[in-house]
């Protein structure tokens, strides 16, 4: 067997799109993952596929929502190349606040106006807002959109990706689990193990996220709706069959049990108050994840001199959003693919809350290929 040029640990969103980009680039790879093919074991499977960096500017760091900006525009490129198609709407996203929470909303426009972001924003009120999403009524006389934003399947992309893998001739071990230790033989390993990498990362953390899936056909959302509110947002997302995901739950915790009561609730009630019609949807499942974290809820890279093991880890709530931006650039790193676009999202050591982070540099990646 011809030793791959790169071997990529972690089967996840990540870690799967790096090996189908980097075979696509002319890179014999070989991937690992302790789960299955579709991608069961990943926090992206329970994820909301959001790709939404202006709205999850409310949250993210400004080097998160530099990466999603570009990745949006990667997102389309990528899923034409899919060989199986995959849902995936662009029509933009809703930021709705209740009367009380009128302050969250204003806190909220600042925010974004010091991001230089606020000319994303359009203020939509009355027959406007009833036009752009007859469900929501009259309980909400107006609204912020935001143009442009967009979600995937998140389960269906993770299953394209597979596919694209075996056609591509990447050599897949999955549900094959790689201890630290114990990489496989590759020119270099990257490492993209999320939570399962907390013995290399030693400030990293769990995430909990919560999230339910609806079947509502009688609703029907042309946009990503996000419900303000200082404590509980909340956003729903409108699928293909009239399904619906409703999420935002992060709590600080690597407790991989079931959705609590308290989370149950918190999330209904919220969606409950955005679209009332939710009382007669149905329940298809209640999920939870782990997802891992960093210093800054922002992603890292570090290169292990020793064993030649490039580590990306910290993706947060975020992986869709920052994805292809990352994957782009470790391509590049990798002298495998010169991006369309300027890359240079990593922080630098010094810079605040990257301690822990080391820039790689190109020569000496290059030498373990």
């Amino acid at each position: 067997m011809t030793r791959p040029d790169i071997g990529v640990v972690g089967g996840g969103l990540l870690g799967r799109c790096l090996a189908w980009r980097a075979s696509k680039a002319g890179a014999r790879v070989a991937l690992y993952d302790a789960a299955g093919s579709q991608g069961e074991g990943s926090a992206a499977w329970v994820a909301g596929g959001m790709i939404a960096p202006i709205t999850e500017a409310i949250d993210a760091s400004p080097q998160v929502e530099a990466m999603g900006r570009r990745s949006l525009s990667l997102w389309p490129q990528w899923l034409a190349e899919l060989p199986v198609p995959v849902y995936y709407r662009d029509n933009g996203s809703l930021l709705l606040w209740h009367r009380e929470d009128a302050g969250e909303a204003v806190r909220v426009q600042r925010m974004l106006a010091s991001r230089h972001a606020q000319g994303h924003l359009k203020h939509v009120e009355g027959a406007e807002l009833d036009e752009m999403e007859p469900a929501l009524g009259t309980r909400f006389p107006r609204a912020l959109y935001v143009a442009g934003e967009a979600q995937v399947d998140n389960r269906a992309l993770l299953q394209a990706v597979a596919i694209a893998l075996t056609e591509s001739k990447v050599e897949c071990h999955w549900k094959t689990f790689v201890p630290d230790g114990a990489f496989p033989d590759a020119g270099i390993i990257v490492d993209c193990r999320g939570m399962g990498a907390k013995r290399s990362w030693p400030q990293l953390r769990g995430v909990r996220g919560e999230i339910v899936r609806l079947h509502a056909p009688e609703i029907e959302l042309k946009c990503m709706l996000r419900l303000l509110h200082p404590r509980s947002p909340v956003y729903i997302i409108p699928r293909a069959e009239g399904r619906l995901v409703v999420g935002a739950t992060s709590i600080e915790s690597d407790d991989h049990s079931t959705v609590s009561v308290r989370g149950a609730l918190e999330l209904l009630t919220s969606a409950y108050s955005v679209l009332p019609a939710l009382a007669e949807a149905r329940i298809l499942e209640f999920n939870t994840q782990v997802r891992p974290a960093l210093p800054g809820n922002a992603p890292a890279i570090h290169f292990d001199r020793q064993r030649n093991v490039l580590q990306i880890n910290g993706l947060y709530r975020h992986g869709f959003l920052p994805t292809p931006a990352i994957t782009e650039e470790v391509l590049a790193l990798l002298s495998l693919e010169k991006p369309s676009a300027p890359v240079e999202y990593w922080p630098r050591l010094g810079d605040e809350g990257a301690e822990i982070i080391f820039a790689p540099d190109q020569d000496e990646v290059n030498a373990c290929l």
